[in-house]
């Protein structure tokens, strides 16, 4: 199982080369060189629909931007583009900027509390409307993810 999640984190960005910083349940951890950015990154339950791209849910780190626990979802499917995008953990409710198959959090504010309610939680769903209108969640285990956030933290830190 955590090979397969390993071979498809590694193919769900780009093609450079990464430095894999730990496996966490069904969560891993990388480091990229260039630009030299880390993340932690999951797949949903169930993987990717058909027909669909290869979602995730990433916490990514930029040290020369300065930017640390930053939230990047890829969706399974492309959404309405009138949709919300809601991000659910437990109780706590996050609306999320979204593109056309990617959504963010709309400041580094809701950023952090984003990954405080992950280091808490069970589980994380994503849900939106699909171009379709027929509405769709992806759902995410948050076991592992903290640590694994922590290792693309440390992965990030100046040596």
């Amino acid at each position: 199982m955590k090979r397969l999640l390993l071979a498809g984190l590694l193919v769900a960005g780009s093609a450079q080369a990464r430095d894999v910083l730990g496996v966490y349940d069904r969560w891993g951890a990388f480091r990229d060189p260039s630009p030299l950015h880390c993340y932690a990154i999951s797949s949903p339950e169930g993987g990717a629909k058909s027909g669909s791209s290869r979602p995730f849910v990433s916490v990514n780190d930029w040290p020369r931007q300065g930017t640390h626990g930053q939230l990047h979802v890829r969706l399974s499917r492309a959404r309405d583009p009138r949709a919300r995008v809601t991000l659910s953990i437990g109780e706590r409710r996050f609306e999320l900027v979204a593109g056309d198959a990617d959504a963010w959090a709309p400041d580094a504010r809701t950023d952090a509390a984003i990954v405080s309610a992950i280091r808490e939680g069970r589980s994380l769903s994503v849900e939106t409307l699909a171009k379709s209108g027929r509405p769709f969640a992806d759902v995410y285990p948050l076991r592992g993810a903290a640590t694994a956030i922590d290792a693309a933290a440390l992965g990030c830190l100046p040596r």
